[in-house]
């Protein structure tokens, strides 16, 4: 008797296992759907609101032209708030002058001191509305290496 039964116990676990399965398709589908991944970059962190990277990169700028640290603290600060400013800006789909800097100047290395007080005073500008300051420096293009 043990022995007929044996056919209906693996007819259950195989349709236990295909539930299974299905569920777990399900989810992944819910949790990797486009909608939740735009934007995000694999194994990143999801991107700060826009407002919140803008401030962080203010911040960054600030230190680097106070001079507010070791050069390759100020070097990862502004490295850092380049990169959240990059990626929020691509998910909110901003494509502004502040956005095209940060995507030119976060690819730059070496990043020298030289280059990354320019670059800020030039993110300081767009930031705080002085588009023409920042348009007008003499220095290089961000997307040019720096020796």
């Amino acid at each position: 008797m043990a022995f007929r039964s044996l056919p209906s116990a693996l007819r259950l676990a195989t349709a236990l296992r295909l539930a299974a399965a299905a569920a777990v398709v399900a989810a992944g589908a819910v949790v990797f759907s486009p909608a939740s991944v735009r934007g995000a970059v694999m194994g990143a962190p999801k991107a700060l609101p826009y407002a919140e990277a803008v401030s962080r990169t203010h911040t960054a700028a600030e230190a680097v032209l106070a001079g507010a640290g070791a050069e390759s603290c100020l070097r990862g600060k502004l490295t850092n708030a380049l990169l959240g400013l990059s990626s929020s800006c691509e998910a909110k789909g901003e494509r502004n002058p502040l956005c095209q800097l940060a995507d030119k100047a976060v690819v730059v290395t070496p990043m020298t001191l030289a280059f990354m007080r320019d670059t800020s005073t030039r993110l300081l500008a767009l930031i705080d509305g002085d588009a023409p300051r920042a348009a007008a420096s003499a220095s290089p293009d961000p997307a040019q290496p720096q020796p």
